[in-house]
């Protein structure tokens, strides 16, 4: 791709609210389509929407109650490590390649889609009142192919273009507290490749590449909020030219899992 990505100076972004709760099999296009509306922003070419991930879930059917989990003798022995329940260790390890940490309500691992986190994404907040406590939610199968998905989806239905995300929030090493990263992505570059452009004293950069979709998930969480405020997603609006910018490879944002061989902390 050619090498023309300029960092905006100017954004927008606009959190979507008032969706319904979201069953399995429902049409997300169209609940972000009439949210964007009835937000006086609508969705046009080469905005990038920002969707939580557990309305993705949710629709795609990842509820599972843990009344159907029997745990293994491995998830007992985590349950009594962490003082998590045993059901839902249970679906961690099973959405889990291998287990890299554990601590008090905490299991760190590296998860089916190759993602380092916490508790391999098994959730129950923001469930609704009955489920809360009886179901856990799961993270999409193939997050990327999701937001493929999504972004067919809005294409069909609407006509547009434009890059879709799949946010969720997520701890990060050496620094507490969590932020919006982009677990799936479409339709635009994840990873943008700086190395041999000039700055500003014209000397070539040598191991600069940006982060750009878990940049923009984290623009879109801070606008959509972690807790009760209702609103799972976010247009962000301003980046007309993301579809001429370079990448360094592969488009979703599995481009921005750092491979093992060169983790220097696993």
């Amino acid at each position: 791709m050619t090498a023309t990505y300029i960092s905006p100076a100017r954004l927008t972004i606009t959190a979507l609210g008032g969706l319904p709760e979201v069953p399995a099999g429902a049409d997300l296009a169209v609940l972000l389509l009439e949210a964007a509306a009835r937000e006086g922003v609508g969705l046009r070419h080469d905005d990038v929407l920002v969707v939580a991930q557990k309305i993705v879930s949710k629709a795609e059917g990842r509820r599972v109650p843990l009344a159907e989990v029997v745990p293994s003798t491995r998830a007992r022995e985590l349950a009594s490590a962490t003082g998590k329940d045993a059901r839902l260790v249970e679906l961690v390890l099973r959405e889990s390649r291998s287990v890299l940490r554990v601590g008090r309500e905490v299991i760190v691992v590296e998860d089916l889609r190759g993602l380092v986190l916490a508790n391999a994404g098994v959730d129950q907040s923001n469930l609704p009142d009955s489920a809360g406590e009886t179901e856990a939610l799961l993270l999409p199968q193939d997050p990327d192919e999701s937001a493929q998905r999504l972004r067919a989806a809005l294409r069909a239905r609407a006509g547009i273009e434009c890059a879709v995300i799949i946010a969720d929030s997520l701890g990060r090493a050496w620094r507490l507290g969590t932020t919006g990263h982009a677990i799936g992505a479409a339709g635009l570059p994840a990873l943008v490749d700086l190395r041999g452009r000039p700055d500003r004293g014209g000397r070539s950069l040598r191991h600069t590449e940006i982060a750009l979709a878990d940049s923009l998930a984290a623009i879109g969480v801070l606008a959509m909020g972690e807790a009760g405020e209702g609103r799972p997603a976010a247009v962000i609006r301003g980046l007309e030219h993301l579809a001429a910018a370079e990448s360094s490879g592969e488009r979703g944002a599995r481009a921005l899992q750092r491979a093992r061989e060169i983790d220097l902390f696993r």
